[in-house]
This record gives C-alpha cells, structure tokens and sequence, in this order.
C-alpha cells in the first residue's frame, strides 16, 4: 500500500487547565507506550513493553518524524514535495487555546485567582469547527511539502469529531476566511484513509437523564459537542453549531453519506473495558470504554474492531498493541478480508415455535502475535445479537455486520522481516483463527429463564483456521481453511492447517470472483447446522479484495 502522511489529531483535554498541560507534551501523547498486558481478563497485570503507535510506524514502516524545533514552521520553510511522503505529523490545534505560550497578564490577587478558578471549568479559545478548519489547512500544507495526493488521518476519540466536521462540513463549504470565497476539496480528494480510537460517533450519553440535560444545556469546559443533537450543528453543512435535527428528521450521527467518504475508508477501534477509567464510567455505564459506549463509538458501514481496552491511561486504546496491530493492519494491508455470515433461516413466524434469544462470542487472533485483533464476547457487553442481526437489522446499512474485518499484509514484506539468514518462519504464511461460541437463553415474558440453563456452556462452539500465503505467482494469494474439530492434533503441528484433516487434502480453498471481491463460502459444522439459528444451510461466506488494485 502507498506511504502516505500520517496526520494524529488528539482528543479532548477538558479545561484550559488541562489545555496548558496537554500542549506540553511535544506530540500530544500518541508518542506515549505502555508496559501492561492483561492476561485471562482477570485484571491482573502483566510486564508487556509497547512502544507506542508513533515509535512503532518509524520502527516498521520506516516513517519519519520531522519536527526541527517547531513542526509548523518547518513545514512552512520547506520548499514543494521536497519532504518525505513516509513522514508523521501531529495536529496541535490546542495550542492557541492554550494561555502558556503567551506572557501571563498584569493581575492583582483577586484576578489571578478568578482567572485560576476558570481555567479549572472553562475552555475558552477551542472551537470545534474552527479547529476543523485548521485541519483542512495543515493537510493542504502537509501535501504541497511532501507531494503526496492524499494523506492518512488518525484520531482519538474528540479527534474523530473533528476530522469529521471537517469531512462533512468544512470540506463541503468554500473558505470566506479572506473575504473571496475560494472552494475547497472534498475529502475523499485528501484523505485515503481515516482510523478512530475509542471516537464518539454517535456522542456520549449518560445512564443519568439530568447529566444529558446538563451537557447539553450548559456544556461545561465546551461538553456540549458530545450532545448527540448539538453534534447536528457541526456535522451537517447548511446547519450552525447549537441548531438540533428537525422534529420528526432521521438524522443519524453515526452515519457518512458514501458521496462524502466512503466507509470502506474508515476503521473505528472500539474499548470495551470501562473498569480502568476515571469516575465518568459510574455514570456511563458498563457497555462503554468508560466514557463512551460501545454502540456509539463507530460510524456505520465502517471496519471496526472489539478490544479489551479502556478510553485512555495504562490499558487505553492509542498506547496498546491491540490498536496498533489494527492501525497498521488498516493503513498497509494489502488485501481486506471480510468474514460473515450466509444462508442463515428467517426468524420463526407468529405460528411457529418461537426461538430463545441466541448470542455469539468471536475473537480473532493471529499467530504470532501476542493479542486479540477482536472480540465481541457477552462478558464485555458486546456479543454478536444473532436475532437482531436477522430479525431487525436487513434495512440497516451495517447489514450483515461482518463477523471480522480485518487487512492482510503483503506475504512478501513478511519474508523481508525474516531473521537474517533463516529461512522465512511458516514458507510466508499467515494463520488467522476466528473462534465462535453460540448460546441460547430462553426469556419468558421479558425475564430470562434459568430452569434448564447451563452457565457458559455453548450451544456450540468451534474455530476457523485459515492459514494465508503467496501463490504460486507470487503475485496473489491461497487459502487453506479447517474447523479446529476436524484437525488431529495440536494446531502448530499442521502447516498448512489442511495437513491436520482427518481425510488429508491439499486443495486450497476454492474462491469465486464477485465483482471486486473473491469469495469463498465455508459451510459451519455439522452441530452448528443443527440450531434452529443455523439450519443445513448456514455458513461463512469470505470475501478477500485486493486494496492495491
């Protein structure tokens, strides 16, 4: 995939207190790491050394941080496309709300401590839209110095909002700043890709009504912008930043017209762990990262991933393995895979025999690599709502909601990170391992039934291996898949994983071209077909595209 400019834009930093000391950190803390790894989910921690995601770029894909002294001068100084395209760049658009890099006013005591007092509760000088704007600028600037056509955005979680006001706002207006109206680019024209880290699409929402009320109405240190309606005035173009949606209009947040960019373009990394953030989770609640909820944190039609990991601090999303490993993945994989569900039966008619609620967990993990790329699990508040995704969701534009979607890196660049002088570990092939567990809880009259239920036994459980390598080309890939119940054997001891076949084979797997996507469908077992969800004719349909063209 193209080495294009990666553009970091952080997310809230409260007051102008928090302001001041955020814009002390040279890089808004995307340089930070971590050195804890969860294990079982049991919250114990464990020694894991991450360096953080802007070390690890530099690391494997050789990108440059260029800074000098002072980011925006230097990008000012430096002549047209003279600048590496493989290059990182942080947005720093607090600082000119910040009260530190101006000298301190002549106070008396009284005013000093006034002003102390609404720095701790105000955030004057930060406009959503305007930094939007400013983003718009420093990627014209970021692309005329280093010839790039397009760049790569990544935020956290405020960060995102204001990548999208400028994709659905700024983007669509023309800039009057000069007092000519001079038309902008749209942002599909600039921006090739765009990755959030706990982001809230869909705004924050608290378990207290009078806490909605609160951020909506008075906004406290500049709240107001997380208010779902209020998020109307800075994310639809004709609209002003306090005007809400029309009564009666289906306006969505969480939603991106394909005509303004695509969602095939973005991937929304979602927390799921709320117990490592502050007091915000009390009134959040448990289906959330700690300040924002799962089913808020996306925008529809988008890739996303399910992790264990709080908003922010020791166990947050930015400084972790799991949101790195999805980052790198999403910017230069070269092939995106899709796995989701096919063929399953229409739910059961007023005349039928009603079916239990039925919920499945999935995690995907890749060999080699020390975490879970996703999970959705019951545990986490996230498992995968099989009625809904039959009954309710066929409208929706997330239907299907992929089981996984995730990106492949190029086997090639595999085999160059082999050690030197050994041969390339496993011929170049990668192994992903989706795990899937069904179960059915049986609820009368709104309250579950427990007579006949067996805690945390599955109705059926069972994992896709799917190992990945060159062809025999070089140019493309081959598939070898296998359900782990039909392997003999332990998993490392069979590559590929069809070497572990009760009736060996070493036919790949046999894919179809539809479209852009080749598709291959595995049928599930036999015991998942058993399941008045499933029925004979259920299965995984795969879909592989090539990114590259």
């Amino acid at each position: 995939m193209d080495r294009l400019p990666v553009i970091y834009v952080r997310g809230y930093a409260g007051t102008t207190a928090g302001i001041d000391a955020q814009v002390d950190d040279p890089f808004y803390g995307f340089n930070r790491g971590s050195t804890h790894v969860r294990v079982d989910g049991d919250g114990d921690p464990s020694y894991y050394q991450f360096e953080g995601p802007m070390l690890r770029l530099m690391i494997d894909e050789k990108y440059q941080l260029l800074v000098n002294g002072d980011q925006g001068r230097y990008l000012a100084q430096a002549g047209e496309g003279e600048l590496a395209k493989e290059s990182i760049w942080v947005y720093r658009f607090y600082d000119q709300a910040a009260t530190t890099f101006v000298a301190p006013p002549h106070e008396n005591v009284i005013e000093r401590i006034v002003h102390k007092a609404q720095h701790k509760v105000t955030s004057k000088g930060f406009n959503i839209e305007t930094a939007a704007e400013g983003l718009y600028d420093l990627i014209l600037l970021v692309r005329r110095k280093t010839g790039a056509e397009k760049v790569y955005v990544v935020a956290h979680s405020m960060g995102g909002l204001v990548a999208r006001a400028m994709i659905q706002k700024t983007c669509l207006l023309d800039d009057t700043r000069t007092g000519t109206a001079v038309k902008r680019l749209p942002a599909k024209d600039i921006v090739a890709k765009f990755f959030t880290y706990g982001t809230p699409h869909g705004g924050i929402t608290f378990q207290i009504s009078a806490l909605d009320w609160a951020e909506k109405a008075f906004g406290p240190a500049g709240a107001d912008i997380f208010s779902p309606p209020k998020m109307y005035g800075y994310l639809v173009k004709d609209a002003t930043f306090g005007d809400e949606p029309p009564d009666g209009s289906k306006w969505d947040p969480q939603k991106i017209e394909k005509g303004v960019f695509a969602g095939d373009d973005i991937f929304c990394l979602i927390g799921t762990d709320p117990t490592d953030y502050g007091l915000s989770r009390q009134v959040v609640g448990p289906k959330s990262d700690g300040l924002v909820q799962i089913e808020h944190a996306y925008v529809r039609g988008a890739h996303r991933a399910f992790v264990y990991k709080s908003h922010s601090g020791s166990y947050g999303e930015v400084n972790s393995e799991e949101g790195y490993q999805n980052l790198r993945r999403f910017l230069f994989g070269r092939w995106r895979v899709q796995i989701e569900f096919d063929g399953l039966p229409p739910a059961p008619g007023k005349d039928e025999e009603q079916w239990p609620v039925w919920q499945a967990d999935m995690r995907l993990a890749i060999r080699g690599q020390s975490i879970v790329m996703s999970e959705q699990l019951a545990a986490h508040y996230c498992p995968i709502q099989l009625n809904d995704e039959i009954r309710r969701m066929a409208d929706s534009p997330d239907h299907p909601v992929p089981l996984v979607s995730t990106f492949l890196l190029d086997p090639a660049k595999m085999q160059r990170q082999g050690p030197a002088g050994k041969p390339v570990p496993h011929g170049g092939r990668a192994r992903y391992t989706m795990t899937l567990r069904v179960f059915a809880l049986e609820e009368k009259n709104g309250v579950f039934d427990f007579s006949d239920h067996l805690e945390q036994v599955p109705a059926w459980s069972d994992s896709l291996i799917v190992d990945v390598g060159p062809n025999a080309t070089g140019a493309g890939l081959q598939a070898w898949t296998a359900w782990k119940t039909d392997i003999n054997g332990q998993l490392a001891k069979f590559d590929p994983i069809t070497k572990g076949l009760a009736t060996p084979t070493e036919q790949p797997a046999s894919f179809a071209l539809e479209g852009d996507d080749h598709v291959c469908r595995i049928a599930l077992p036999t015991a998942a077909r058993a399941l008045p969800v499933f029925k004979p004719n259920a299965a995984l349909k795969v879909r592989v595209r090539e990114r590259a063209g």
